[in-house]
């Protein structure tokens, strides 16, 4: 049953991979479960596995040394970690966490096997390489709202990428948590979303946002 619901998920989200590199994620691979809001990884975790997700949601934040957070990106199923691949191929720390948005499952692959995989796959070494790209490109976005643009431009950037990846017309999402991701306060992010309700860009409500666009 293990084998067959491996496979499936493979079958669906990692299609490209060739038949030998499938055969030996199938057997080497084992599934876990993580509930809503549980981490994934943490900084200065010592990493054992690279994580495929194939179900659910995780967010990938940075935490600086106040406590305060800041979002970096989301990982879907098909997707993985280039930091996480990164880490488990030099067997390093990690330097940044990722929680569980809603409940999830991982393809979890052992760091033993990576210097194999990337030798011997094809498909496996351009996988790599495209989450890398994909991955420092989604950074290189961040830094140049960091870096370029004021925190209203910031705040409408993140909320029309948040309604792009999670494909949806509304996030159950509070002001408090924007402002942990933007590495504001909730006052300032409070401000401007009224401004775009006003607008008529957003409806707010309790818990949830309602993009109007």
């Amino acid at each position: 049953m293990k084998t067959e619901t491996i496979q499936s998920y493979i079958d669906s989200h990692f299609s490209f991979f060739e038949p030998d590199l499938k055969k030996v994620l199938i057997e080497n691979g084992t599934l876990k479960t993580f509930v809503a809001d549980e981490m994934l990884m943490q900084t200065g975790q010592n990493m054992r596995s690279t994580t495929l997700i194939v179900e659910g949601l995780v967010k990938l934040y940075r935490e600086g040394d106040d406590g305060n957070e800041f979002f970096m990106y989301y990982l879907q199923p098909g997707n993985a970690c280039a930091l996480s691949m990164i880490c488990a191929t030099k067997q390093e720390t990690s330097e940044v966490m990722a929680k569980a948005v809603e409940p999830t499952i991982g393809l979890m692959i052992p760091i033993s096997l990576m210097d194999t995989l990337m030798k011997e796959y094809k498909t496996w070494y351009y996988f790599v390489l495209e989450t890398y790209r994909n991955r420092f490109e989604e950074l290189l976005t961040v830094i140049d709202n960091i870096a370029f643009k004021s925190m209203d431009e910031r705040l409408a950037f993140y909320l029309e990428k948040q309604f792009k990846d999670l494909k949806t017309r509304s996030i159950s999402v509070t002001h408090g948590d924007i402002a942990n991701d933007l590495n504001s306060s909730r006052e300032v992010i409070s401000r401007l979303l009224k401004k775009m309700e006003q607008r008529g860009e957003v409806a707010l409500h309790r818990n949830y946002i309602q993009y109007l666009k």
